[in-house]
């Protein structure tokens, strides 16, 4: 969304007020509902909802009225928020042009009260073109649920605690200023980025220094992780600054190595792309007497890397930072083998607690499945014994209907269909009895209002009742 501060102006104070209360119901709800932003904003007459209106129609919140009635805040709206709280601090006090845009962020020029220019970083996470940032990042650790607001939030809050503590212990990145939400304030760099940079007097030293930086941030216990021309800026005097640092992890992360490796196989392809530094042929060229000058232009190893004894890793809690003492942090170099043995032990451990769950589970099923075929045996007795008594019974009537029969008019012959029709719900009660078959009633079934078909049915419910 396109940054214009030009309503800024025009917003008053209840109009930040009813934006903070939105914010804050935020914490709890992914649509803020308007009883509960009204209740926060305590405005009265009921000027919340005439506020929110007015929020809406310049896109600093956004309405959805799927399942209830509710507000939440935009990208915009919370860059507003950012803004007046830095205006108010007296950081900067004019919003001037974009200088960048990147995946998870927009640059802005701001100017202070005295005329300094600063550079205004506003972190955007969720766009459509990166959207992986919870597997990618690991700003949530241990929370399941997020929005993109509150990850925005945490990746400014991580670059600038790095970029802070990086320009304490003399790195080459730009001073950090200040920090309100998503938003971070810091110097502007006089340079290019390196993969705007065509040509270089000196290309092997630069070369130098850039892999140098990387070594020299091992050492301290992190790791870029994404060390390459885009992240790296060079002014006409050719100084180096490096930036962007919310992806930084600990060299004992678990994947230190990896990232490790691929930042520096950054830094070789592109000068070997750019600038034609051909490093095999050099090397395949010099004599044995140079052995030695040569080892030292071969690529870093991450396990030649040696921890110096201010660790930025700890003080930062970086990701993959395990929080133990410093003696096991130091024996600690690898990042790898212990966390594997460890992880090894925990897998073990869970496999033999799923296998005794599984072992637990077997046996209340089987005893579960006996109790339920005994159950089912005495039904089937129980289904026997009412067929057979339900049979007797048949029996009977058939003796009792046929005497009569006989006594009443011994020269009629019996109804053929009435024979029939008793056969056959004596086979359906002998069949419910049993349980094999359900009555299914059909879908194009009726009520009969009396007659032959209603005094079945009733038969028919009195002998699966018995």
């Amino acid at each position: 969304m396109k940054l214009d501060v030009d309503a800024l102006r025009y917003l008053s104070r209840d109009d930040f007020r009813v934006l903070t209360a939105v914010e804050m119901g935020m914490r709890n709800h992914e649509i803020v509902p308007s009883e509960l932003i009204d209740r926060i904003a305590s405005l009265k007459h009921g000027g919340t909802y005439k506020v929110l209106k007015n929020l809406l129609k310049h896109k600093l919140v956004h309405h959805d009225a799927s399942k209830y009635d509710g507000f939440r805040l935009t990208y915009l709206g919370y860059d507003f928020l950012a803004i007046k709280t830095l205006v108010n601090r007296g950081v900067f006090t004019a919003v001037g042009r974009q200088i960048g845009v990147g995946k998870e962020s927009d640059i802005f020029e701001v100017a202070t009260e005295d005329g300094t220019v600063l550079a205004m970083k506003l972190h955007r996470l969720g766009r459509t073109s990166f959207r992986a940032v919870k597997s990618k990042r690991d700003y949530l650790r241990h929370r399941s649920s997020f929005s993109w607001l509150y990850l925005s939030r945490l990746a400014a809050l991580k670059e600038f605690a790095f970029m802070k503590a990086l320009g304490e212990h003399g790195f080459p990145v730009p001073n950090a200023v200040d920090c309100n939400r998503h938003c971070v304030i810091m110097s502007l760099i006089q340079g290019y980025p390196l993969v705007q940079v065509r040509e270089l007097q000196n290309p092997d030293t630069i070369f130098d220094t850039i892999l140098g930086l990387v070594v020299r941030l091992a050492e301290h216990g992190l790791i870029h992780c994404d060390f390459n021309e885009f992240n790296i800026m060079i002014d006409d005097d050719e100084k180096v600054t490096m930036i962007d640092f919310p992806q930084m992890v600990s060299v004992s992360h678990r994947n230190a190595k990896m990232y490790f490796d691929r930042d520096i196989e950054c830094i070789f392809k592109f000068f070997k792309k750019r600038f034609n530094l051909s490093f095999d042929e050099n090397e395949a060229e010099h004599d044995d007497a140079e052995v030695d000058s040569d080892s030292d232009e071969c690529r870093p190893q991450f396990v030649d890397i040696q921890k110096v004894s201010g660790c930025l890793d700890k003080e930062l809690e970086a990701s993959g930072f395990t929080r133990k003492d410093q003696e096991v942090i130091e024996k600690f170099v690898d990042g790898d083998v212990e966390k594997d043995s460890e992880s090894d032990g925990e897998e073990a451990e869970d496999e033999e607690d799923i296998v005794d769950q599984i072992n637990d589970t077997s046996v209340i099923n089987l005893e579960s499945l006996s109790l339920v075929k005994e159950g089912e045996d005495n039904l089937v007795e129980d289904a026997s014994k009412d067929a057979d008594q339900t049979e007797n019974k048949d029996e009977g009537n058939d003796t009792q209907a046929e005497a009569e029969a006989e006594d009443d008019s011994e020269e009629e012959e019996d109804d053929p269909e009435l024979i029939k029709s008793l056969t056959k719900q004596r086979q359906k009660a002998i069949k419910a009895a049993h349980g094999r078959r359900r009555a299914v009633t059909s879908r194009n079934s009726y009520k009969d209002k009396g007659g032959k078909s209603s005094q079945n049915s009733k038969l028919h419910k009195q002998l699966s009742s018995w």
